[in-house]
């Protein structure tokens, strides 16, 4: 699963770097363990335009009642999204990237766990492919989202056996152009394991919990400290 991850970049390098037409709610700093129920910036298309606005992670299904699920929805596993009632139908029409630059997984030594911390060698952007809707509340309509996994890349199987289904460059236009009469198997194609690099190492515990939030949680473990994890 991916249950917690990075933006570290400002909003000004994030606009550069995809080419992003307006940016909604302005109100983005950089994060350094964004956990679930918090709000991240996720690219949507909008009248062919690539348009940013904060969403809360975890999925409100619109038909829900209340929000209990959010919770239970932070992940959808690729293999699935077109047999589950929540996401069904917003494979078809609500496709969405999560703007990240790293994520965190656990991996089990014993009866521990140590987070690993993964990205881009050159720190560039992770895009992880995602889906999206809008949930009324008794006060106002709230943005949420689910992050799409699908099974790892070799190197990285030993620490967990998900990954977010993270997106090539190349492929932004054609998964967030919902309007398109895309073939949805080519679509669901694009949720593969990473044919890119990626870099990871073991962080301290430091980043468990969701209150900690600066460059501590993505730092390396010491030597002394990651010779006692083998």
């Amino acid at each position: 699963m991916c249950g917690r991850k990075t933006l570290t970049k400002d909003m000004r390098s994030i606009i550069e770097e995809l080419a992003i037409d307006e940016w909604l709610d302005e109100d983005h700093e950089p994060n350094f363990n964004i956990a679930p129920t918090q709000s991240s910036p996720v690219l949507i298309n909008k009248d062919n335009s690539k348009i940013v606005k904060m969403m809360k992670w975890g999925l409100i299904p619109s038909w829900s009642k209340d929000s209990s699920r959010s919770s239970r929805m932070i992940n959808a596993r690729s293999e699935t999204l077109l047999q589950k009632i929540a996401y069904k139908d917003l494979v078809h029409s609500r496709r969405c990237i999560i703007i990240t630059d790293g994520y965190f997984e656990w991996k089990k030594y014993g009866k521990k766990k140590t987070p690993f911390y993964m990205q881009h060698p050159e720190k560039e952007l992770l895009l992880m492919a995602g889906l999206w809707t809008s949930w009324r509340s008794s006060l106002n309509i709230i943005s949420t989202y689910t992050v799409i996994t699908t099974s790892p890349k070799k190197e990285l199987a030993d620490i967990h056996n998900r990954m977010p289904a993270i997106l090539e460059k190349s492929d932004i236009d054609t998964w967030l152009n919902c309007s398109a009469n895309n073939n949805i198997h080519i679509v669901l194609d694009y949720l593969r394991p990473f044919s890119g690099q990626l870099s990871y190492h073991p962080v301290s515990n430091f980043v468990n919990s969701p209150k900690n939030n600066n460059t501590t949680c993505i730092q390396p473990l010491d030597e002394s400290n990651e010779l006692n994890l083998f």
